[in-house]
């Protein structure tokens, strides 16, 4: 009998583990994507293609769904050639659905000769395509009680190009009627200012996303509010292209503005990356949202929010 409760024990502990995103998995995706080979993944260029493909091939290996038209692949308009956003849908147990998003591309190559002149965007923002990439990877096998929505945007650092022309795709209408809230990921390969496995939420004072998440929240992981609220950080990213369509949409980072070096600099590779940070969070949104339906996650925005 003991052997067998031993049995029993292991395949539910092995079961436990094969569900969680391994580092190595993390260290690949984000090692890709800020790779010298991308170029900084500035939109209009190869490379920035490059990425949007690479994207979509990890969307593949997931089994998520098209959006919209028989490619993961999203075409808008950037200055008469094509640029392409990615999206991806997993189907859960209800219609409602969550987002999960982050941009892709980045500023390219410096103009100045040196020995380094690629600015590779680890944290920003590959960090953020690694984290939603990561949550399609812990789903992978699993049905969800919501279903999930996967965005790479395109062209954030233009001006959040790619986000504003995917939210106003009449094709993903029906997605969005039905989409509860999106969890934009923002620059969160380093430690926060609150210390490992913790995140800050922008605009914090706008809905109640932190609190529902938060009264669920696995494992010890937190997400603590905007500590930048003066330099309105939640209509800057591309969170806000849903704010405008009155969707719940925060922007989620760990990023420390107050000693950060490496913001659009070219030291910005994996190097600062915390990888072990990096692969506690993603795990830990993942047994989060496990946990989260639609009878204990409804966040609402209140009257203070700005949806123009």
């Amino acid at each position: 009998m003991k052997k067998l409760s031993y049995l029993i024990l292991s395949f539910f502990s092995a079961t436990a583990f094969a569900q969680e995103v391994s580092t190595e998995r993390i260290k690949t995706v984000i090692s890709t994507l800020a790779s010298d080979g991308m170029k900084g993944r500035e939109i209009g260029t190869p490379e920035n293609e490059n990425a949007a493909k690479y994207i979509a091939d990890l969307f593949k290996e997931n089994n998520l769904e098209y959006c919209t038209g028989n490619s993961y692949l999203v075409p808008f308009n950037y200055k008469g050639q094509t640029a392409y956003n990615v999206c991806g849908i997993k189907k859960g147990k209800s219609e409602k659905t969550l987002g999960f998003s982050g941009h892709f591309d980045h500023i390219g190559v410096s103009k100045k000769e040196g020995d380094d002149t690629i600015y590779n965007g680890a944290d920003d923002d590959a960090s953020g395509i690694t984290t939603l990439v990561g949550i399609a990877d812990y789903f992978k096998n699993k049905k969800p009680e919501f279903s999930m929505l996967f965005m790479a945007f395109n062209g954030e650092e233009k001006g959040m190009l790619g986000s504003t022309a995917i939210s106003e795709d009449k094709n993903l209408d029906k997605i969005y009627k039905n989409l509860s809230a999106l969890f934009n990921f923002e620059m969160v390969a380093t430690e926060s200012e609150f210390g490992k496995n913790a995140v800050f939420i922008t605009g914090d004072e706008f809905s109640d996303l932190d609190e529902l998440f938060n009264q669920n929240a696995e494992n010890g992981l937190k997400i603590h509010p905007d500590p930048y609220a003066s330099e309105q950080l939640f209509y800057r990213s591309d969170n806000v292209s849903f704010v405008k369509k009155k969707i719940i949409a925060h922007s989620i980072s760990t990023a420390d503005m107050s000693k950060i070096k490496h913001y659009h600099q070219l030291n910005d590779d994996i190097n600062v990356v915390d990888f072990d940070n990096l692969t506690q969070l993603i795990n830990n949104f993942g047994k989060t949202l496990e946990k989260l339906n639609t009878k204990n996650f409804n966040p609402k925005y209140n009257d203070k929010v700005k949806f123009n």
